[in-house]
């Protein structure tokens, strides 16, 4: 029996959705997009149910320990709207590193990463309803590791409570125009192009 045909898809994740397709019934799963997934699809990584932007998906079991368990590190994206606005030398500690909690109660000093204000969220495709009664910034972050939460741990550090986070790229795959709940096919050589993966063969 030969085996399924590997497949590649990027999606742009609503807010309010996990990014599987079987879990808690009582929160919106995947499987609720109008989207025909092949058997075996999976999410490659994941965004919490409040984040939103790129999700990549495949059937093709492999992709997930090239791309986030590699000895090369491959750069994310992220779109992010934080209360209050953000100085010069908060985005000095963001590019510099910043001590956080992560599993087990540790603290855990970030890898430097990239840092800049938005000022103009809207030239990457966004919508912003700007409802707020306080001040408030969007920064572009880009970081190389991905430890739990760890976009909004940094900012809460820093003492700006996020309240949007959209991943906009991975490598050189980026989000664009595609709508939000929409998937897009992508060809198997396009696809490890794009997220800087040599020797997938």
């Amino acid at each position: 029996m030969s085996e399924p045909e590997k497949r590649y898809f990027m999606l742009n994740k609503p807010t309010n959705m996990v990014s599987q397709f079987i879990g808690n019934e009582k929160v919106r799963q995947l499987g609720a997009l109008a989207f025909d997934f092949p058997e075996g699809t999976n999410a490659i990584g994941r965004l919490d149910s409040q984040s939103e932007g790129l999700l990549l998906l495949t059937n093709n079991r492999k992709v997930t320990k090239l791309l986030f368990k590699s000895k090369v590190p491959h750069k994310r994206t992220y779109l992010v709207k934080v209360r209050y606005v953000v100085t010069e030398e908060t985005l000095q500690q963001l590019r510099t590193g910043v001590s956080i909690h992560i599993h087990g109660g540790v603290d855990w000093m970030t890898s430097p990463c990239e840092a800049e204000i938005v000022p103009d969220p809207t030239i990457y495709n966004i919508t912003d309803e700007n409802n707020e009664y306080s001040p408030y910034t969007w920064l572009l972050i880009t970081l190389t590791e991905g430890k739990y939460h760890q976009v909004r741990k940094m900012v809460f550090a820093l003492g700006h409570r996020c309240k949007r986070l959209i991943r906009i790229s991975i490598e050189d795959m980026a989000l664009g125009d595609l709508p939000p709940s929409e998937v897009k096919e992508i060809e198997e050589n396009e696809f490890f192009k794009l997220l800087k993966i040599e020797n997938w063969q």
